[in-house]
């Protein structure tokens, strides 16, 4: 990056952002009726102009010679292979396999402005470093992926018409990826991502706009209040002003309208007022409520009513609260099934719309009522369509496992951009700084001290790192709950975060999860990770043909099989076909998470506030953890865990894996219910099958609002035939009917003679 040396030759004052702003006193707004826009018309002429620079650019991997020559106008760059913007450069074939940097340049016409007009360029996004030049002139540099950077580009556009934009854009992979320093998330380190993936390029679009004099640099949006009475909306706005002035900001909440004027000085200026909205109509999860939004718009106005810029947006009321892991949205405590969802596809750029808004629509189909948004920022549409939905989403900061010790103070700014982004929407329940901050590299295997040792002592990633990504979270929005770090187990001086427990696959059986939880019980107030492999419906990608001798060197690679655990649960040399392997891995992962989903939810708000499964759809061909893989096809463990996350369900004790002729068998039976009123007259049938005869009990009564209850209990005696043990359960009301199975065997106990 050549950002300081040439900064001193530019013509330009490009900024991206301004550290020194001014903060100017907080001046309290007033209600204004009648409404404004009636009363108080703009000048004619007041417009705001954006010129879209997306499409096709030319683009050249950079060298020595290039870095220096490619700024300039006099270079024909009429031989470079074409690029899209937006987009990923490699999802270009001349690009398919560089790590870059890599050049881009785009000519455009745009209009010399008025005088009393300024002229910004936005880059909407960017992986991950880029350095911007324009018509030959340094502009200035980024660094962040997921949010805009925008420079002042007003004295260019006034010298002609015709222009020349040129970028250069780094994404270096880490050579140590325990010490990583792009804030890149899972896109450059992750277990379900091909690891030689570059995410690199211009994956936003670029456009060209203009203000008056004031501009909106930043705008932070924020419900502080909302009850049945009045709901309360916090903005926090910088201002950019050419030259000092009054302005008049209003804002509009649906039908709610307010003023207040404002001076400014010239530069930055910070600025914060409230508005009140009475009588709201409040935003709830679909579990509880409906999901209305409304329109919001700011407009700052110079003398004389003119339009100097604008933003709109739609957000809805509502306050959210954790206490002790429970989540609370107005007030109504929820019991969240969730679960885990990576990038809708690796390179996001090429998601379109629908396909975000999909994997929203799925998750609430599914049952569930949180997606955590893993180890990434995603694009705008899944946002806009989880607020839709009602589906709520926990955001992590895109920083995974182990990071480099210089980059705290840009993993904090990054951390206020993601509110600033995103802290409008009423989807978005709750941050996330840091996922697993562990110094580990899945490729490199993972030693067990040095695991334990980062999850018990004090390490930088950890306890710095995290300490001040948190606290800027905190800082910038009071309004939600922030969790340092995601997967941290309880040591001396700390309680632990929310868990990840692989029981069936990294460590122990997928029986032991009760036991565990029992002896543990600060492990199940929030699991956040949980799962098993599977093979997908959609295995081309790994050339069926092939079986039993697949390149499973590849598959693990690039396609994440983790062939040596599957060794341990679902051996493939078991199987004589690559479809039967499969439906045996479809079938173990379904067991995983029907009982691990059925315990947690037996431990309801004792203490157990919730949990999100791992993971719920794949962004590229992969055997990974996922209920959906690449395609959206369903693997046997979507039904799973839909069946588990209804409303309401009746459970059972597991039954014991095998039971010998005599073995006494006991089962509590519960019935777990997350509607919101009470279900009176519920009959609850249970029947224990087995080739000789079977056994019934039945239970009546009531089912209270948001619960989980004990029935009653399965007492038997293991009959003498050997072979399949079948508990069938049914519950029964006028408004609700549902079953459940568990199976076992009965084996004669060769010790017994």
């Amino acid at each position: 990056m050549r950002a300081a040396a040439l900064r001193r030759t530019s013509s330009l004052t490009g900024t991206d952002s301004q550290p020194d702003s001014r903060s100017c006193p907080r001046v309290a707004g007033r209600d204004m009726a009648p409404k404004l826009p009636s009363a108080r018309r703009l000048r004619s002429g007041a417009s705001l102009r954006a010129v879209d620079l997306s499409g096709t650019w030319r683009a050249q991997v950079a060298d020595d010679d290039l870095r220096r020559a490619f700024p300039s106008g006099e270079l024909d760059d009429s031989g470079w292979p074409e690029v899209d913007v937006p987009g990923h450069w490699r999802s270009s074939p001349a690009f398919a396999e560089e790590d870059g940097p890599v050049l881009y340049r785009r000519q455009f016409d745009f209009p010399r402005p008025a005088p009393d007009r300024r002229v910004w360029l936005t880059l909407e996004g960017l992986f991950y470093l880029g350095d911007v030049w324009l018509d030959g002139a340094y502009v200035g540099d980024t660094e962040g992926y997921f949010f805009p950077h925008t420079f002042d580009v007003t004295q260019a556009m006034l010298e002609r018409r015709e222009h020349r934009l040129a970028v250069e854009v780094t994404c270096s992979p880490s050579k140590d990826r325990t010490a990583k320093r792009n804030i890149t998330g899972v896109f450059e380190h992750w277990d379900c991502l091909d690891p030689d993936w570059n995410p690199g390029g211009i994956w936003r679009p670029v456009r060209l706009h203009d203000t008056g004099t004031v501009r909106i640099t930043r705008l932070r949006t924020l419900c502080r209040e909302a009850t049945e009475v009045r709901a309360v909306v916090g903005f926090t706005a910088e201002l950019d002003a050419a030259e000092a002035t009054t302005v008049t900001l209003r804002t509009t909440i649906g039908g709610t309208d307010h003023e207040v004027e404002h001076p400014l000085a010239t530069g930055a200026n910070k600025v914060e007022w409230t508005v009140t909205v009475a009588r709201p109509a409040l935003w709830w999860p679909h579990a509880l409520g409906g999901q209305p939004l409304c329109d919001v718009a700011v407009e700052v106005l110079t003398e004389p009513n003119e339009l100097s810029d604008r933003r709109a947006f739609r957000t809805g009321l509502r306050q959210v609260q954790m206490k002790r892991w429970v989540l609370s949205v107005n007030g109504e405590r929820l019991f969240v099934k969730g679960s885990n969802q990576g990038p809708t596809r690796m390179a996001l750029a090429d998601a379109t719309p629908a396909e975000l808004a999909t994997d929203v629509r799925l998750a609430k189909e599914a049952g569930l009522d949180l997606l955590r948004v893993h180890g990434h920022v995603t694009r705008a549409e899944l946002y806009d369509a989880a607020d839709e939905a009602g589906l709520l989403l926990w955001q992590d900061m895109p920083l995974q496992w182990g990071y480099a010790r210089g980059i705290r103070k840009q993993a904090a700014r990054q951390a206020r951009e993601a509110v600033d982004l995103l802290g409008h929407h009423p989807s978005v329940a709750l941050w996330c700084g840091h996922n697993e901050p562990l110094t580990l590299d899945p490729e490199q295997g993972v030693r067990l001290g040095r695991l334990v040792a980062s999850m018990e002592l004090p390490t930088w990633n950890k306890t710095v790192l995290d300490h001040s990504v948190s606290r800027a979270l905190e800082t910038a929005d009071p309004t939600r709950p922030v969790i340092a770090h995601s997967g941290v187990w309880p040591s001396l001086g700390s309680g632990g975060t929310d868990a990840h427990l692989y029981f069936g696959w990294y460590h122990g059986d997928e029986r032991d999860l009760p036991r565990f939880l029992a002896a543990w019980p600060r492990f199940a107030r929030f699991v956040s990770e949980f799962g098993a492999q599977a093979v997908p419906t959609s295995d081309g990608f790994m050339e069926p043909d092939r079986w039993p001798d697949l390149d499973w060197d590849r598959l693990r690679h690039t396609h994440s099989l983790q062939k040596a655990i599957f060794v341990r649960f679902v051996p493939p040399a078991d199987y004589r076909t690559l479809d039967a392997w499969r439906q045996a891995t479809q079938h173990y992962q379904a067991a995983v998470i029907k009982h691990h989903v059925e315990t947690l939810r037996r431990l309801k708000y004792r203490p157990t506030g919730g949990f999100c499964h791992f993971c719920f759809a794949d962004g590229h061909p992969a055997v990974t953890w996922s209920v959906l893989d690449h395609q959206r096809v369903p693997k046997a463990g979507h039904l799973a865990l839909q069946e588990a996350c209804a409303p309401v369900i009746v459970v059972a004790d597991r039954p014991a894996a095998t039971y010998a002729p005599g073995d006494p068998i006991t089962l509590d039976v519960h019935v777990v219910s997350d509607l919101r009123a009470t279900l009176d007259g519920v009959r609850v049938q249970a029947r224990l099958r087995w080739a000789g005869g079977d056994h019934a009990w039945a239970w009546e009564g009531a089912v209270a609002a948001d619960s989980c209850v004990l029935v009653g209990t399965v007492q038997a005696v293991a009959p003498d035939e050997e072979g399949p043990l079948v508990l069938d359960l049914e519950l029964e009301h006028e408004n609700v009917k549902t079953s459940n199975r568990y199976e076992t065997l009965i084996v004669e106990d060769p010790l017994r003679g």
